[in-house]
């Protein structure tokens, strides 16, 4: 009820705002996660991770062609081979199959863990880069992409918080 009587009474005073003080406010719209996904310091982390799992995906994919060549063998000989030969054939099958998953799965974990750790501190910057657009372009308000059905490119500053993630960066190292 208290929440109610809060939204209902902010939701009165919005509406007596004036439209020409919300005409003159410099409103901008972010998409964060595009933007950090873009800048130089996310893709030297993706290449550097895509590196450094190579080997487990390269035992994932092997493990994969080998249920693929098991399988295949089944549907092309099913018909000539014994109870016994389906039977063990199914297991492999099976146990190729609960493998993948397991080592998938480890992976996807290692992957999550590593990328955490590698960015962890860029939400730190990104802000750092807001703040530095808010203060260089004198904008009165940032919104998250996100929670607008509809942004005119003249207001997504996504790309701009890129170049200037893309800056402080290079100005670090």
């Amino acid at each position: 009820m208290r929440n109610y009587i809060l939204r209902t009474t902010v939701s009165a005073l919005l509406m007596f705002v004036s439209v020409s003080a919300l005409a003159e406010a410099k409103i901008a719209f972010v998409n964060a996660q595009r933007a950090i996904l873009e800048s130089e310091e996310a893709r030297r982390v993706q290449t550097q991770m895509a590196e450094e799992f190579q080997d487990e995906q390269a035992d994932i994919e092997k493990l994969r062609s080998e249920g693929a060549a098991l399988v295949q063998r089944a549907q092309k000989d099913g018909e000539v081979m014994s109870d016994a030969e389906k039977r063990k054939l199914s297991n492999q099958i099976r146990e190729i199959e609960k493998d993948l998953q397991y080592l998938a799965e480890k992976l996807q974990t290692k992957v999550q863990e590593r990328q955490n750790e590698l960015l962890t501190g860029i939400d730190v910057k990104f802000n750092r880069a807001v703040e530095a657009l808010v203060l260089s372009e004198d904008y009165d308000i940032i919104l998250p992409r996100e929670n607008a059905i509809y942004v005119g490119d003249l207001y997504d500053i996504t790309r701009k918080v890129t170049e200037k993630l893309n800056e402080m960066d290079r100005a670090a190292n």
